[in-house]
This record gives structure tokens, C-alpha cells and sequence, in this order.
């Protein structure tokens, strides 16, 4: 048996006044994925538990099959993990964003989408003349880095140290998302030294002559220690890779034992490489047994509030990663192929949400129910009903054929 896992990012949204009252996805041409929903059985997932934040890591371990509320400890240790960035026992990881904030407001929370390039030369003058013992800078993917410290550094304060994620606050005063709680004080000494660096310099200085949103900034949050999981093949019986542009995703997948698979062109962004991941991914399909595939643009379109892109990049998910793996997969005859987002993004509010997520599995053993097509409105129709997001891959590796049982996720969160 070979199994699929199709999530596009952030692609359920709400009901949109200038589509006449139609989702994204109710509006998006989706042949692919209305034919998984036809042909198979569905339903919604709760992909977030009750009361964590509905951030991609938590909603990405639920769909790969762990229980956020039983093992998540933080973000930004497994974006170290993608990078290759071993923590010890008493060190920190923070997701790390350059953003520009203007007027006190969070003008752009990448910094006009910084190249890999920028955000090294960046993360190089901050290793240079930030220099704190016990405190390093690294530079990832665009604008997604990270800040690596000692947890003693974060002694000083009290209560649970509470970060916002950059892109949750867009256009917003920053005054009141600023860091609160033990250890608040010290992150929030690095940001505002950063502020002193990079905003004098060269580069800078170019990106304004030019018309660009500066890197005048850099924005901590995503932190925690490092994880201690049982590998997906232990738990699940399958040899298994992961196809994505983030490094986040990346990094859950080095932790899970998953082999990470690179894809040339694969930006993480409105341009990246759709077809090459299908290529990919239908390649690793013949070594092992199921491959996750992750495609970011429908997110980055919905923190951008950007209605067209995100119908195109949902588009662009259905018609050249959908339809080519499923196409293979009903080739080989015997699979099971798993297609949702991990969360909402709507365009309206820039932001994750917590709404469970339509979801569509068809192949080997499954029943067709009532849904026509891969719409937030028809997955209510499904057999499922409501499900544990971390259930998904249990009943998608089952050996049986899969019989649909009507549950309320929200009651076992």
C-alpha cells in the first residue's frame, strides 16, 4: 500500500462578500481534489486543540499523527532541526523574523519576503556586534531564521513567556504584542538592539533608496526546547519522506525519523516549483512508503490578504501536485491518498484560525459518501464527521478497510 498526505497550507478560508458569499475553495477550480471528495469519504478535522494557538507546527503535528497537547514543546527547536542546528538541554530556540516595523506599527512581517541572501548577511553583522555570551544568530529560508540561547538568560521575570507570532499583528502598533513574562526582558533587550544595527545599515539603506520594505528589525517568538518524539515508522509501520520549502515542516520531519526530501525550485512562496514536488514525490513513492507533501503559497497568500493569489495558488496545489500524484497513485492500484489544509488563513483576517479543516481521503478500502466536492460546505456532508486531527493518519495507515464512525473532536481535545 502507498499513502499520500496533501496539505495545502492555510487554504480553507470564510465566506468572501466580493465572491458573492463563496469560500476560496468554493470558488477555486479544483477538479483533483473534488474528485478525492467524490470518490471517497471526508468530513472536518481539529487540527488545533482547544486553547493552543493555531500556529503550522501544531496543526501539521496533528495531521502527521501526534497529539499536540501531549508532546508539543515549541516551534522553534524543530526549524533548528531543519537547519541542522543541534540543542542542548539548556538552550532556547526562537523563530526569529526580520520584519519592518515603521511608526511603531508591524509594516511587513518578512520584510518584503528577504531573500535567503539578506538574511545572511544580516544574521552575520548580528553575530558581529550583538554579541552576548550564550546568545547566537542563525540565518534559514527568506525571512524565516532563528536565535539560539541559553535558557539561564531567560530567568528574569515571572509567568509563562508569552511571544506573537509577526504575522498575526500585521499593520497593527506592536506596543502591546511585545514580549510579557519570565524572560521577556532580555528578548526584548535583542530586539531592541537590532533595531540600533540594522537600521543603519548599507543594505538598508539600499532596499529604502529602492523602495523596499527594510529588515530595520528582528521579531522573536516560536520558542521551546528541545523534543523528545517517537519516529513515525515506531509508531505508525511506514517508511515515510516529507516534501516542503519550510524549514518548520523540514525540521518535524528530521525529528520524526521521515526522510527530508529537497526540491529544486521549491520556494515556500507564490512561485515555488509546484510540478517538480509532484515529481519528487512520485519518485519517493517508489522507495518507500508514503510521502507527505506540504505546499506553503496559500498560506502567504492569506497573511497577505491576497484574494487572487490565494485562489491561484490553490489552483496551482489541485493541478500540478494533486493530479499528478493521484494520477500515479490510481496507476499502482493499491493506495490511500489524504488531501487538506492544516488550518485556516482567511484573506479577511490575515491570520490563522482554529476552524476544523475540511478533509477528503479516498483509495484502498474506503466508501463514497455525500460530499461532491472538496468545499468547507460539503465537508460537512462527509461520513467522518468531526475528527482528532492526530487520528488522521492512524485511519489512513489502518491495514482494515476504513468504516466511518460520526465523533466531535472538540470533546476529546
Amino acid at each position: 500500500m502507498k499513502y499520500a498526505i496533501l496539505v495545502g497550507d492555510g487554504m480553507a478560508d470564510v465566506p468572501i462578500e466580493e465572491l458573492s458569499g463563496r469560500t476560496v475553495l468554493e470558488t477555486a477550480r479544483t477538479p483533483n481534489m473534488d474528485w478525492i471528495a467524490k470518490n471517497g469519504s471526508g468530513g472536518r478535522a481539529v487540527t488545533v486543540p482547544h486553547g493552543m494557538e493555531p500556529g503550522s507546527d501544531v496543526a501539521n503535528m496533528s495531521i502527521i499523527g501526534y497529539n499536540p497537547k501531549e508532546v508539543y514543546s515549541g516551534r522553534g527547536p524543530f526549524e533548528a532541526a531543519s537547519y541542522g542546528i543541534g540543542l542542548a538541554e539548556d538552550e532556547v530556540a526562537f523563530r526569529m523574523n526580520f520584519v519592518t516595523v515603521t511608526d511603531n506599527t508591524m509594516v511587513d512581517y518578512s520584510a518584503g519576503h528577504i531573500s535567503t541572501r539578506d538574511s545572511q548577511i544580516f544574521a552575520d553583522v548580528l553575530n558581529k556586534e550583538l554579541v552576548i555570551p550564550g546568545v547566537k544568530f542563525y540565518a534559514g529560508v527568506s525571512y524565516r531564521n532563528l536565535v539560539v540561547i541559553k535558557e539561564n538568560l531567560l530567568d528574569e521575570g515571572n509567568g509563562i513567556l508569552e511571544c506573537t507570532p509577526p504575522h498575526d499583528i500585521s499593520g497593527q502598533k506592536i506596543d502591546k504584542y511585545l514580549p510579557k513574562g519570565k524572560g521577556a526582558k532580555f528578548i526584548l533587550l535583542l530586539m531592541e538592539r537590532s533595531v540600533e544595527i540594522l537600521s543603519r545599515h548599507d543594505l538598508n539603506q539600499v532596499k529604502i533608496d529602492l523602495k523596499e520594505n527594510p529588515a530595520n528589525m528582528i521579531w522573536l517568538w516560536g520558542y521551546g526546547k528541545k523534543p523528545s518524539l517517537q519516529g513515525l515508522k515506531e509508531r505508525y509501520g511506514v517508511s515515510s519522506g516529507i516534501i516542503s520549502a519550510v524549514g518548520l515542516l523540514k525540521g518535524i520531519g528530521k525529528v520524526l525519523g521521515m526522510e527530508v526530501i529537497d526540491v529544486p525550485g521549491a520556494t515556500g512562496y507564490y512561485d515555488t516549483d509546484y510540478s517538480a514536488k509532484a515529481r519528487y514525490a512520485i519518485e519517493a513513492l517508489k522507495r518507500m512508503d508514503l510521502i507527505f507533501v506540504h505546499v506553503e503559497a496559500p498560506d502567504e497568500a492569506g497573511h497577505n490578504g491576497d484574494l487572487r493569489n490565494k485562489i491561484l495558488a490553490i489552483e496551482n496545489f489541485d493541478s500540478k501536485v494533486v493530479g499528478p500524484i493521484l494520477e500515479y497513485l490510481k496507476s499502482i492500484g493499491n493506495y490511500r491518498v489524504l488531501v487538506l489544509p492544516d488550518h485556516p488563513t482567511p484573506v479577511k483576517l490575515m491570520t490563522h484560525t482554529d476552524t476544523p479543516v475540511p478533509f477528503a481521503m479516498c483509495g484502498t478500502g474506503t466508501e463514497s459518501d455525500n460530499m461532491q466536492a472538496f468545499t468547507e460546505k460539503e465537508s460537512d456532508k462527509g461520513g467522518f464527521g468531526t475528527v482528532n486531527g492526530w487520528d488522521l493518519m492512524g485511519m489512513l495507515t489502518t491495514k482494515n478497510n476504513l468504516n466511518r464512525t460520526i465523533v466531535d473532536g472538540r470533546d476529546n481535545c
